[in-house]
């Protein structure tokens, strides 16, 4: 890494090789490493590694940001990313030492997890977990939809217990907070440049001129909404519930194994619209042979089982601020996957958003037009239900 120039893949990718065959050779000395394959991410460096006999995933994360943010220079150019790693590595507070941490708290409170097996010099080493996750059971049996988002939130029940709380208080990981990621991106004069660069290098200009325009249409109504007051105390949330961090490795009537925590306290909504908002984006962006409609009932469904104790204005608020919160994740994670460098390769299910960006901008903007205009959550929910629907058949 020589010069000022910003980072470049190759550059990060061999700067993280290096710590894990060093914290490998730490943690377990005598027994060999193999490293297999990277597992492609948008957020941290991660690969499948071999250590004497076990089958373990190797992770490391450059300065907390994701690999994009990086590139494109929010850390400052190569040198200065060298030379901030090597103190940040060493940090009891970084984001993978907290991590660790975490998933050792769940493991003791009964949540199944990809156990940490190892952390040392910014590395953690988890045990491998394989298996069908939430999006691949989905689309293989639709009419199970209900039951797979129920199995998986159930499943989480344990993100409550006293052991667990104070673990978070402790080292909690705020940066997977949905609403805070989204003022941090879109926030004054630098939110709008960062909207102006979406998909240069992944776009032809058209698409890309209309998708700007939508989104910086959508993200003005998004910013207006806001999200107080609160419906209620914050709880321990997942943070990062996506479907591709749920498995099932022992079949789907098990339980289900998380990956990739996110623990802080946040509001009741928030992992249950992280979880609406990557599984409809994956039904958009790849939709089930059998036809996207019974995955969105499913989908209703289990809301409605999650809202069944809410009543009055306390469920009207909290069907709002999950509106609102779905709409700003599946922005956060589309304009993520727009300014990811044509160098660094993209997990599949990324891939096939960008290629439905346009799909989705349809989508973001017909669901929160009637929210900025005041619409009810409730008549808002079901028009969305609709419109997901629309967009998906293609």
């Amino acid at each position: 890494m020589n010069g000022t120039a910003l980072p470049k893949p190759a550059d990060l990718f061999a700067l993280s090789t290096d710590r894990i065959h060093r914290a490998a050779a730490g943690l377990w000395p005598g027994e060999p490493l193999t490293l297999g394959d990277r597992v492609p991410s948008v957020t941290g460096y991660v690969h499948r590694a071999r250590v004497g006999g076990r089958d373990l995933f190797a992770k490391d994360s450059i300065l907390g940001l994701s690999l994009v943010s990086v590139l494109r220079g929010a850390a400052g150019d190569r040198e200065r990313v060298r030379a901030a790693q090597a103190a940040y590595a060493t940090s009891p507070s970084s984001l993978l030492a907290r991590e660790a941490a975490q998933l050792c708290a769940l493991d003791t409170a009964g949540v199944r997890v990809g156990r940490c097996t190892g952390y040392a010099c910014g590395v953690l080493f988890t045990e491998s977990v394989t298996g069908p996750t939430l999006t691949d059971l989905i689309a293989k049996e639709p009419e199970r939809t209900c039951d797979l988002l129920t199995a998986a939130m159930a499943a989480l029940d344990g993100l409550q217990r006293p052991q667990v709380a104070a673990r978070v208080d402790a080292a909690p990981i705020p940066e997977r907070s949905i609403d805070g990621t989204f003022r941090r991106k879109f926030n004054g004069v630098s939110g709008r440049l960062y909207i102006d660069r979406l998909g240069l290098d992944r776009l032809d200009e058209r698409s890309r001129q209309a998708i700007v325009a939508v989104v910086g249409v959508v993200v003005a109504r998004l910013l207006k909404l806001r999200l107080s007051p609160p419906t209620g105390p914050t709880v321990i949330v997942y943070g990062d519930l996506k479907p591709e961090h749920i498995l099932w490795p022992d079949g789907p009537t098990e339980a289900p194994v998380f990956i990739d925590p996110g623990l802080a306290r946040g509001p009741a909504h928030h992992d249950a619209a992280k979880l609406l908002s990557r599984t409809f984006l994956a039904l958009v962006s790849a939709p089930p042979v059998d036809g996207p409609a019974v995955v969105v009932d499913g989908i209703a469904a289990f809301l409605n089982d999650h809202m069944r104790a809410l009543r009055g204005a306390v469920r009207v608020l909290w069907l709002r601020r999950l509106l609102v919160t779905w709409l700003m994740d599946t922005v956060n994670i589309l304009c993520t996957y727009l300014t990811a460098p044509a160098a660094l390769p993209l997990p599949e299910h990324a891939r096939a958003v960008v290629e439905r960006a346009e799909a989705v901008c349809i989508l973001l903007d017909l669901v929160s037009a009637p929210l900025a205009a005041g619409t009810p959550p409730d008549v808002a929910w079901r028009l969305a239900l609709r419109t997901v629907t629309r967009t998906a058949t293609r």
